[in-house]
């Protein structure tokens, strides 16, 4: 039996993933090279336009032995560079910024 290469990055690091819909193809984990899974990276190609429509964001690192939905936080980060850089929130990023923000928006 064939093993398949190991996608875990060998080192102790956070990796960010994007989970994307497209619709009534479904969704999925988008693809992304090791070493631009960092959190900067990520909001960077998120407010860039690299995803279509993103549904959610997961980080997880392998040496410490943990996973987490970081939707809430990105979204909070992306309205937050918007307001800063003085720009509106694209309109590709709207809903997951309103289906995620929201929550610290009341609290």
């Amino acid at each position: 039996m064939h093993s398949s290469p190991s996608i875990v990055p060998g080192i102790d690091q956070d990796v960010y993933l994007v989970v994307d819909d497209f619709g009534h193809h479904g969704q999925s984990w988008r693809e992304s090279n090791v070493g631009d899974t960092d959190r900067e990276t990520v909001v960077c190609d998120l407010l860039e336009g690299q995803y279509i429509n993103p549904a959610l964001v997961v980080c997880f690192n392998v040496a410490e032995s943990w996973c987490r939905d970081v939707s809430e936080e990105i979204a909070l980060e992306l309205r937050k560079r918007c307001l800063d850089q003085k720009r509106d929130v694209p309109t590709f990023l709207e809903e997951f910024i309103f289906r995620h923000g929201r929550k610290s928006l009341t609290g």
